[in-house]
């Protein structure tokens, strides 16, 4: 089946990519970026989503631009191909339908069902609009992907009660430590989980202290995700100094050592929990057997997060129903669209051609009469209307369904010239 217009969704997103790699995809500037992608991309139309989790291009297009496209993004963010191929993902027509409609739905946040990513992707189409950056086909996708997301969020309640590992962690916390606000709070990593308990403390108005291997990262951790970036050498010796750790990294070695937190309790008279949230684990389990020391371990957080999600997973394959289903009435009005340049186009000339006929026979029949020449135009109208009405919705139709063939022949029988068309 083809399509004469494509669209093209390309994305960078935390699926595939840690946060900090994220970071490097990044389009500072965007209105910059449209007109490069669509100069250098042969892009007709596009519109760019950026949130902390993803960074993704939506467009419509008639050829194949998925290398043209990476050349340009690599221009525009200093990165070398080898980076892209590592990790860009590439999806056209229904699985590009598909994935903005799981985006809207909530159904491919780090958080399911979270609310955010709605406003931002009306955001990013509001912005595109503006510039002239989309046009005619992904302003109407966008629009009805954005109102079947609300729906099936409203109807589904997708969006309650959703749990993520790292705010089950900052709620445990809570429910083990009296004061939280007043007490020490260290975020070890800035990975994908880190950036679910960075946002969960964010939420919930605690201040904390973030470190990594290198403070390079840190700080662009802290840039999007709130907390203080401290030096992971000031942390190894200065484990005494906090009440409450996360530690969510990918170390093949343990972290936390019980050597390093003997040490730390020796000088602090208050108790310390440990989360760990690593996987695999990065705090020695002998930890737990100090004095004063609480330690949970990710097995032990998934598992309450876990009885959470299997009352939303069936939600969640109800959602992935109602998705499949207006995947397909998604396409079918886009397919519409590929008819519309003709339709107008017809309608306008048989229109001239009706407007014209009327003046020469009321000039032939000095007719004066408002309510007669009234008649006459209402039965001019009502002929054209009677006879072009049927072909046009056959047409629009036959695109709908995927048949270009006849929009071609349409072309040749009204004499439809595609360079009438301004687009």
């Amino acid at each position: 089946m083809e399509m004469n217009q494509k669209i093209i969704n390309a994305r960078v997103t935390f699926r595939n990519s840690p946060i900090h790699i994220l970071e490097k995809f990044t389009i500072k500037d965007i209105e910059n970026a449209y007109q490069q992608f669509k100069k250098h991309s042969e892009l007709d139309e596009c519109v760019i989503i950026q949130t902390c989790n993803r960074i993704e291009l939506f467009a419509k297009s008639k050829s194949d631009n998925m290398d043209k496209i990476k050349k340009t993004w690599a221009s525009i963010t200093g990165l070398d191909e080898e980076t892209f191929n590592e990790n860009i993902e590439f999806v056209e027509n229904q699985e590009a339908i598909h994935h903005l409609l799981k985006l809207t739905s909530g159904l491919d946040s780090m958080v399911l069902g979270e609310e955010q990513i709605l406003g931002q992707i009306k955001n990013s189409i509001t912005s595109a609009r503006e510039v002239k950056a989309s046009g005619q086909h992904l302003n109407t996708l966008f629009d009805k992907a954005i109102r079947m997301g609300t729906r099936i969020r409203n109807s589904s309640g997708i969006g309650k009660g959703g749990i993520s590992v790292g705010s089950m962690a900052v709620k445990l916390a809570e429910e083990n430590i009296d004061e939280l606000k007043t007490k020490k709070i260290l975020l070890i990593g800035t990975g994908e989980v880190s950036t679910l308990v960075a946002k969960s403390l964010q939420r919930r108005g605690y201040e904390f202290n973030v470190t990594s291997r290198t403070i390079g990262r840190s700080e662009t951790f802290c840039e999007t995700m709130g907390g203080k970036p401290i030096k992971f050498e000031e942390v190894l010796s200065g484990f005494n100094r906090y009440d409450i750790i996360f530690v969510a990294t990918t170390a093949p070695y343990f972290l936390v050592t019980q050597e390093r937190i003997t040490d730390a309790m020796k000088n602090k008279n208050n108790g310390m929990m440990i989360l760990d949230l690593s996987n695999p684990r990065t705090v020695d389990e002998k930890v737990a057997t100090i004095g004063g020391v609480k330690l949970m371990n990710l097995d032990q957080i998934a598992e309450m997060v876990e009885k959470n999600m299997n009352a939303r997973l069936n939600k969640v394959k109800n959602v992935e129903n109602i998705i499949r289903e207006e995947v397909s009435v998604l396409e079918a009005s886009m397919k519409r669209l590929d008819a519309e340049p003709l339709v107008t186009d017809v309608f306008k000339s048989i229109e001239d051609l009706r407007e014209k006929e009327l003046q020469k026979a009321l000039q032939m029949l000095g007719e004066k009469d408002e309510k007669k020449i009234k008649i006459i135009e209402e039965l001019t109208k009502a002929v054209v209307e009677s006879i072009v009405s049927t072909p046009m919705n056959n047409i629009r139709k036959a695109s709908e369904q995927g048949q270009p063939g006849v929009l071609e022949l349409a072309s040749k029988l009204f004499d439809y010239k595609k360079q009438n068309q301004a687009d």
